[in-house]
């Protein structure tokens, strides 16, 4: 049988052969397998030295300081310890978040929770292309703001937020802290920490061809010129409250033993996204617009998010006079995509980022995600046309429309 064209990137990569090899240099007898935490003896110190160049090299990826990356689990982590741990430093300052409500869930759902807890937070709402605007930021800040939570670039739809526009807005406000989930960034998009004026963010390994299990949080060692009035002057640097305590790992903000192989694969697998060549993304942004042309032809065909502040790796598409499940049960076993977040496909319920981008119900669970990928080739396109093609039309007819 057959592998279905594989079109679910914006879920998962699969891991480079050069990152899967150095991680496997980490788990052996031969190779660095020692404990990086342990000071005692050489076999801590060589796995010690390959994380913090796996340190050195996402800093550099990313535009920060190694000081400034903290090991994760994964991106959520990442959300859950700037989350909760901003709103525990600082709630003596203030309990007002500002967020969007197109946010992954690993971000919404911290939120709800503080929002249990007795913190207050604003949901923004994007525009019809997924956008929100720095102005609807900047109206939000209260005087008890103390975060303001904006993804860079959505994991359903693809649209890139103007981070350094908020990220001034932030700055001039003087408490309010920036976090920015950068899971679907690298590889995709330009990635500049310090130039964007986050405080925080969240990245993620197995978005760019690493290993799933591995994320980071960048927390901001910089101290930076505060809003105008009473307040103004030089910003203290960003402070957290950890989240578990047992060590004092990671500056003390994540304990545990760090995972060698896994933070030395995501160290490779960042210094090459970096290096990927402007080629690469052109190509997959031309592959897209093939994409969207074959299944536009389709009629009744809805492309959801601004295309023109989009990466070209995400295409999010709504079917007309289909029903979602029918839709994604006819392409399964020859086409692997996805009906948007992989951590929400699995939820009987519309996407959420659709609907506040104003599609109906019908329209937001008749929809499909493709993501594509470095590997993706035009013989994938036309494959995934054909094969929703076929599949929207026969479910129109059973459905008389």
């Amino acid at each position: 049988m057959n592998r279905p064209v594989y079109l679910d990137h914006a879920a998962t990569t699969p891991v480079d052969p050069r990152v899967a090899k150095v991680m496997a240099q980490c788990l052996t007898a031969e190779g660095e397998f020692g404990n990086p935490a342990s000071a005692s003896h050489d076999f801590g110190d060589a796995a010690r030295s390959r994380v913090e160049t796996a340190r050195a090299q996402v800093a550099s990826a990313v535009g920060a300081s190694p000081d400034e990356v903290i090991w994760t689990s994964g991106a959520t982590e990442a959300n859950n310890l700037a989350i909760f741990g901003i709103a525990q430093y600082y709630r003596e300052h203030g309990r007002h978040l500002v967020t969007a409500r197109t946010e992954h869930r690993a971000v919404l759902d911290p939120c709800r929770e503080l929002e249990r807890r007795g913190w207050r937070v604003t949901y923004l709402e994007p525009d019809g292309g997924g956008v929100i605007h720095p102005d609807q930021v900047a109206a939000a800040l209260k005087a008890d703001t103390v975060l303001v939570s904006i993804m860079h670039v959505n994991n359903e739809i693809g649209v890139i937020q103007d981070i350094a526009a908020i990220g001034a807005i932030c700055a001039k406000h003087g408490g309010a802290r920036l976090h920015v989930d950068a899971a679907q960034s690298v590889g995709k998009s330009a990635v500049d920490f310090a130039g964007l004026g986050a405080d925080l963010m969240s990245l993620s390994a197995h978005k760019a061809y690493g290993p799933k299990g591995v994320g980071a949080l960048l927390v901001s060692r910089r101290r930076s010129a505060s809003g105008s009035g009473a307040g103004s002057g030089q910003r203290e640097r960003v402070q957290l409250t950890a989240l578990q305590f047992g060590g004092g790992q990671e500056h003390g903000l994540r304990a545990g033993t760090v995972a060698t192989h896994q933070v030395v694969g995501m160290g490779l697998a960042f210094e090459l996204a970096r290096a990927a060549p402007s080629s690469e993304a052109e190509h997959i942004a031309r592959l897209r617009e093939r994409l969207w042309r074959g299944l536009a032809a389709l009629g009744g065909t809805f492309r959801n998010g601004d295309a023109e502040r989009s990466v070209p790796h995400v295409l999010n598409v709504s079917f007309e006079g289909v029903e979602g499940e029918s839709l994604i049960a006819a392409v399964r076993g020859r086409l692997a995509v996805s009906t948007g977040s992989a951590c929400s496909s699995a939820l009987p319920e519309p996407s959420y980022v659709l609907r506040a981008l104003g599609r109906d119900d019908i329209l937001s669970e008749s929809s499909l995600r493709f993501g594509l990928g470095r590997d993706t080739c035009e013989r994938d396109i036309d494959t995934a046309v054909a094969v929703v093609t076929e599949a929207v039309s026969a479910l129109r007819r059973l459905a008389g429309t």
